[in-house]
């Protein structure tokens, strides 16, 4: 397939999804709304997280992405080679759609792709292998989806936590690749934020039920914060304990922390505890203080390679917006790990 006509498919599928999510889809589209309506259907019965409301959300943010002038602008920065490789992707199933990413950059990269999904993230994506290949007959050759382990690979992408990294690395050591381990995302505070910003910030906590590494889990406070500037901007989303898989983390890590004498502060739907590791429980949120700029860069640092990104008002380098977490640019690649360059380079 010529580039073109894999941005003028991608597009299609990014139109589908826009119309869909505003429920002005045409007519010639039944077909495909009902098949993902029970996709989405299938996908809430097998992840206990996932939601219609979560995996609209999803849905929307790639209809924005997969638009031509911003896969044009993506795909103008790298040189195709002209040898097609067998890419293996292992996605993981944490948040909807969640290995989307990386189909992306292997099928504008002009390799092949074959995908082992997560058994809790298969319906969304089985529906856009099924999209695609009702569109373009070509994409059968580029696309396949493993039901078994992979085989027949070049090189493989594979997104886990700390333990399926280590397999991972153990199995596919021998070919170029790319293996994701847990990552957390932090949020850096001043106590000159606004009410929106705190706002945001619980956007940037509890969306996706605080699952994927953008997630924010802990909280860089200045020393002497009041606290209760965080407490009073999370209220809104308080129906989280809605979700009975939540409700039931929230109770254990509650029942755990009360046993063991250890201080928290509990909202009545989520612990907030002082804590010097980054990576919170689900339903818990870590926070910890630091005195100083100087004493501030020296902590994250410490935990520069568990980081994803970094919210803040400025105060750190590189940080981004509060509430801007679950919408990444293109180019904002998961791990620092730029896969296209990674992908261009096979040999």
């Amino acid at each position: 397939m010529k580039q073109n006509e894999r941005i003028k498919i991608l597009c299609q599928l990014g139109a589908f999804f826009k119309s869909f999510c505003k429920n002005n889809t045409k007519p010639k589209h039944e077909r495909f709304i009902r098949k993902l309506e029970l996709a989405i259907i299938e996908s809430i019965s097998k992840n206990p997280y996932f939601e219609k409301k979560n995996i609209l959300y999803n849905l929307k943010y790639w209809s924005r992405i997969l638009e031509r002038n911003t896969l044009e602008s993506f795909t103008s920065k790298f040189y195709l080679n002209e040898k097609i490789f067998n890419v293996g992707i292992i996605m993981a199933g944490n948040i909807p759609l969640v290995g989307f990413h990386d189909f992306l950059c292997v099928f504008l990269s002009g390799n092949k792709c074959n995908i082992k999904l997560s058994k809790k993230d298969s319906s969304l994506f089985m529906f856009i292998v099924d999209f695609l290949k009702k569109h373009e007959k070509k994409i059968n050759k580029y696309v396949t989806i493993s039901e078994n382990k992979l085989e027949n690979y070049d090189a493989v992408i594979a997104t886990g936590n700390d333990t399926s990294a280590k397999q991972f690395k153990k199995y596919f050591g021998k070919v170029p690749n790319i293996i994701r381990n847990s990552r957390y995302s932090i949020a850096v505070l001043n106590g000159e934020e606004s009410n929106d910003d705190l706002k945001k910030l619980s956007f940037d906590i509890f969306m996706y039920y605080g699952l994927g590494c953008r997630s924010v889990s802990k909280l860089y406070l200045p020393k002497d914060y009041n606290i209760n500037l965080i407490t009073t901007n999370l209220e809104d989303w308080k129906k989280v304990l809605n979700n009975s898989t939540y409700y039931n983390n929230y109770m254990y890590y509650k029942t755990i922390y009360l046993m063991k004498g250890d201080r928290f502060i509990d909202t009545g739907f989520s612990i907030i505890k002082e804590s010097n590791q980054i990576g919170s429980p689900i339903s818990t949120i870590f926070y910890e203080y630091y005195n100083d700029q100087k004493e501030l860069q020296k902590k994250l640092i410490v935990n520069e390679k568990h980081i994803q990104c970094i919210v803040s008002n400025n105060i750190v380098e590189n940080s981004i917006k509060f509430g801007s977490t679950q919408r990444p640019s293109i180019d904002d690649y998961a791990d620092k790990i730029n896969t296209m360059d990674f992908l261009l380079k096979l040999s």
